[in-house]
């Protein structure tokens, strides 16, 4: 990018987030309010028709939520973060067509896509799929006894922080749910009744025909919804208009980007006229449809395989991030700037989740403690008062990194 964005960890624990786009320099901390600001349109509040049965509701909560109308009935693919914001949408959707839902769909088990499904749940009799393994990335944090994600998540997505505080969450509106640190916990409301076991299943459901594929990406759960009569895809977490969450930075287990990519270009094999993504808005228009996936599959593959280039020469982590670096023509693209994901962030993934922690230099098997290495380095600045001196400069000199480090 002509100005680099970064998503910052700062100083303090509390401001552990990525709600908040900040960088080394004011004019670039300006450009990254602007960035966005501009971005608020993708979260207006509305019912968007996709095609002829197809509608989506944006802007109700983090995630959109999609009808497709039958003869009988309704489908809905995700239903969004929360009950609130499930009946809002409910409400709306009957406006449109008043019919009962016959069926629910999860595109995978993140909490933002399944927490409302007891709003759409009009009679037992309503199927609920979702792929073979939902909850995965849940369900293995729960059974190894690890909480923090949590808590991370909640920072991750800027929760902690107030109205005068936030744009917006550059996939998604600022948004403050009531259970605020649950969001990607394993409590679903409605469970899955129904499971795709295979690659691929064929549904007729209400009078819709439908197929749910397997797609590993952002999740091991995860599947898209080719609606073929009509050439729509919804794609999940798979798409959406930011640099794709490889890495989340809460801490997830690796996330599979090679056939993430696979995913993509599956998709495209499809030849989808409009695709709904698990955030932002809808695309719509075959040519759009085919521009932008193409765009963000190839930026993808790039990434994985400059890095898998670098790591055979021996790189570190570290070299890495310096080595793997986009060509620009991906970098001007708004729906692959930084707002979400990073480069850097799934540059270091793809290295440890193929190699694991060790960096190749012999130095880091045995490293000092961070203690021992902060009280050396504190000597050779010139003690406590010494740093004070150096922090104080850089954050004058709005080297806001160089600051932070110098604080740890």
């Amino acid at each position: 990018m002509a100005i680099k964005v970064k998503h910052f960890l700062f100083l303090l624990p509390i401001c552990f987030n990525i709600s908040v786009l900040t960088s080394q320099a004011s004019a670039a901390e300006s450009e990254a309010t602007r960035l966005l600001n501009s971005r608020t349109a993708e979260f207006d509040k509305n019912i968007i028709k996709v095609s002829e049965n197809v509608y989506t509701a944006v802007g109700y909560g983090v995630s959109p939520v999609s009808m497709i109308i039958g003869k009988t009935g309704i489908v809905i693919v995700d239903t969004g973060i929360s009950v609130e914001s499930g009946q809002q949408i409910r409400e709306d959707f009957r406006r449109i067509v008043d019919k009962p839902v016959a069926a629910v769909i999860y595109t995978h088990g993140h909490g933002d896509h399944t927490l409302g499904a007891s709003a759409f749940i009009d009679s037992p009799d309503a199927q609920v799929w979702a792929r073979e393994g939902f909850g995965s990335e849940q369900n293995a944090l729960g059974e190894a006894g690890i909480q923090i994600q949590k808590r991370r998540g909640a920072m991750q997505a800027g929760f902690q922080l107030s109205k005068e505080q936030r744009v917006n969450n550059g996939v998604a509106k600022a948004y403050w749910p009531d259970r605020k640190a649950d969001v990607f916990s394993a409590d679903h409301n409605v469970a899955p009744t129904h499971f795709l076991k295979g690659e691929r299943q064929k549904l007729a459901i209400a009078g819709v025909n439908l197929e749910l594929v397997s797609a590993t990406g952002e999740t091991y759960d995860h599947l898209y919804v080719w609606f073929a009569d009509e050439r729509v895809v919804f794609a999940g977490d798979n798409f959406y208009k930011s640099w794709p969450n490889l890495y989340a930075i809460r801490g997830t287990q690796y996330r599979d980007v090679r056939k993430w990519a696979n995913v993509l270009d599956q998709i495209l094999q499809e030849h989808p006229v409009a695709v709904v993504g698990g955030h932002t808005r809808p695309i719509i228009g075959e040519d759009k449809v085919n521009e932008t996936l193409t765009n963000f599959r190839d930026a993808i593959r790039f990434l994985f395989n400059k890095t898998v280039e670098g790591i055979n020469k021996g790189l570190t982590p570290n070299q890495l991030v310096d080595y793997v670096t986009l060509p620009e023509k991906y970098q001007n693209l708004d729906y692959l700037r930084p707002y979400y994901g990073n480069p850097e962030w799934a540059v270091r993934a793809i290295f440890d989740g193929y190699l694991g922690w060790f960096d190749g230099n012999a130095t880091n098997l045995f490293p000092l403690s961070d203690n021992d290495k902060a009280e050396r380095f504190a000597k050779v600045a010139g003690g406590v008062d010494g740093l004070q001196t150096l922090i104080n400069q850089a954050i004058e000199d709005a080297d806001f990194q160089w600051a932070a480090e110098l604080c740890d």
